[in-house]
């Protein structure tokens, strides 16, 4: 009796002409299997589903310098890109720790980067936040480094989940938290949160001029704010007088300020920012991309202060931004600030 042949399995179904939801982009996700529609998607300016585009790559290299023998630290490691770029060059006899807090992520690119042929011996992935840094080296035996990296952003693979709670454009969970086995989600942070507290976050955390009215929106509409669109239908609600664009940019700034206030962002930042110098080696270099104007006034003071002190013998004078054909292929990069620093 000859076996039935197999049916060809059918793709995903989903309504309209194209995948609109995250699940149902199955060709980016694969991107191997389907090279031209990931080549369509990012001509058109967007970032395939799942990925990342690493920011500012070249800028970065110049900065950092790598070079055979010296031992890295990325301490945002993310999809891996800039890891990648900076592996590379360190061949041969170099090394490249890999920090990163996501624990849904980090195994995911600890396996492309060592699909791509880097092995234990020369890169090494930790789950850490970037403040563990000298824990995580001292965990290794590693008294000092040459070269540190951080990028401040929040990876496209973590906005694109809808999952995650990261974007307003897709409908999720307010959770917002970059380890999601840790601490509480963005909609246990509103619920216990004063209007102050929550006006303070969004001056600090995202410079928003309408702090007053949209805090005193949440705080009174707290019992109801469980998911993103809930969250983005508010403030529309609140701000519903005025132009759309300046609606869109205040959701923006929303999620912004409250993301950063659910992870102690800029307490882990300025954390970083004092044990600096002790884990880098006499000339080792450090790079900081930011994204927000408050990160940037805290790299830039910092760097001013240990240049003024002679723990840094040179700086970065003005901040180093990306080009324009960058942003115009890659829209996300427009906010990134980057700046340098070498160790006297």
């Amino acid at each position: 009796m000859s076996e039935e042949p197999q049916r060809p399995k059918r793709r995903p179904r989903y309504s309209g002409k194209n995948p609109r939801r995250f699940e149902e982009k199955y060709k980016e996700h694969d991107p191997a299997k389907f090279p031209d529609t990931v080549a369509k998607v990012l001509a058109s300016g967007k970032t395939p589903a799942g990925a990342h585009r690493p920011i500012m790559v070249a800028e970065i290299l110049e900065a950092l310098a790598p070079r055979p023998g010296q031992i890295a630290v990325d301490a945002t490691l993310g999809h891996g890109g800039h890891a990648r770029e900076i592996l590379a060059r360190l061949a041969p006899g170099g090394r490249l720790i890999g920090l990163d807090v996501d624990p849904l992520e980090l195994p995911k690119t600890e396996a492309r980067l060592r699909e791509a042929g880097f092995g234990s011996d020369v890169f090494t992935a930790i789950q850490s936040n970037f403040a563990g840094l000298p824990k995580a080296l001292a965990a290794l035996e590693i008294p000092a480094v040459d070269l540190i990296l951080a990028d401040l952003g929040v990876s496209s693979m973590q906005f694109d989940r809808p999952d995650r709670g990261f974007s307003f454009k897709l409908d999720g969970p307010l959770d917002m938290r970059l380890n999601p086995t840790r601490g509480q989600p963005a909609s246990a942070f509103i619920a216990r949160a004063s209007e102050n507290e929550l006006r303070e976050a969004l001056v600090e955390n995202a410079d928003e001029p309408r702090a007053e009215i949209l805090a005193r929106a949440i705080a009174g509409n707290r019992a109801t704010l469980q998911t993103t669109t809930q969250l983005t239908r508010l403030v529309r609600t609140a701000l519903g007088k005025l132009p759309p664009d300046e609606i869109d940019l205040s959701v923006r700034r929303v999620f912004q300020a409250l993301r950063i206030a659910v992870n102690g962002e800029m307490s882990a930042l300025e954390s970083l920012l004092r044990v600096l110098p002790q884990c880098l080696n006499s000339q080792g270099r450090v790079a900081i991309l930011t994204f927000h104007s408050g990160e940037d006034r805290r790299v830039k003071k910092a760097f001013k202060d240990y240049s003024i002190a002679g723990v840094f013998s040179e700086i970065s004078e003005e901040v180093i931004r990306p080009s324009r054909d960058e942003v115009r292929s890659n829209p996300r990069a427009a906010s990134a600030k980057l700046r340098w620093a070498i160790r006297a």
